[in-house]
């Protein structure tokens, strides 16, 4: 049994300060760690668009990686299921993964539904420095999600094959005040992209960079 409850602070634990600082990460970096955090329906586009941008960046030069909603429930987050307390304890144990990627000077993008505009809020408050937290609300009519279905879950969804689906039987709150809307209804990928890559750049999280200095994407193939 735990000798403590989880979100109190273990008596026996303590905080291990490091001797390289995130400051220091980030000026050998050459760009500022954050956190995109993109939230909308099934299918309306966040995993896709996480990808891309970390592709993006990556041929940048950029520090980058993705943090997907189904990936991690192959792993840290396999014990949970879809009721409302799990998918609160799945988005706080993202939260605290993307907070230490930030703090080691990373832009990492999460894709994650994440329903409950209280657990986002959560998430933004865990960061450790104002602006750290870029919730991107990739906004799509459930109309349209439902008829692109890539893994078919609306279709078994509306037939009563799985519960708790979140559009259907479960409810989505959309973000009051996010840090960018990238509407994918009628938009090229390219655009969208284009679009958070340069929020990033008008807000100091990256920089332009000299063309001879941008890797090619060839270079990984």
């Amino acid at each position: 049994m735990s000798e403590h409850k989880r979100g109190q602070e273990p008596k026996n634990v303590f905080w291990q300060r490091g001797a390289i600082s995130r400051a220091d990460r980030e000026t050998r970096r050459g760009h500022r760690g954050c956190v995109l955090w993109f939230t909308g329906l099934s299918a309306s586009g966040k995993s896709t668009l996480a990808t891309h941008v970390e592709e993006r960046l990556f041929d940048e030069g950029y520090f980058t990686f993705v943090l997907d909603g189904d990936n991690m429930r192959h792993g840290l987050c396999e014990d949970l299921g879809f009721s409302p307390e799990d998918r609160t304890e799945n988005i706080r144990r993202v939260g605290q993964v993307a907070k230490l990627f930030a703090e080691a000077g990373a832009i990492v993008a999460t894709a994650f539904i994440s329903p409950y505009r209280q657990d986002r809020d959560r998430v933004r408050r865990l960061m450790s420095r104002e602006g750290d937290f870029v919730e991107v609300f990739v906004s799509c009519p459930l109309s349209v999600c439902e008829s692109r279905d890539p893994k078919g879950l609306y279709r078994r969804a509306r037939a009563g094959e799985i519960r708790d689906f979140t559009g259907i039987d479960a409810p989505y709150e959309a973000p009051e005040a996010p840090e960018l809307v990238v509407e994918t209804q009628d938009r090229e990928i390219a655009e969208c992209v284009e679009q958070i890559v340069d929020f990033l750049r008008a807000n100091g999280y990256i920089e332009y960079m000299e063309a001879e200095a941008v890797p090619q994407a060839s270079a990984r193939a």
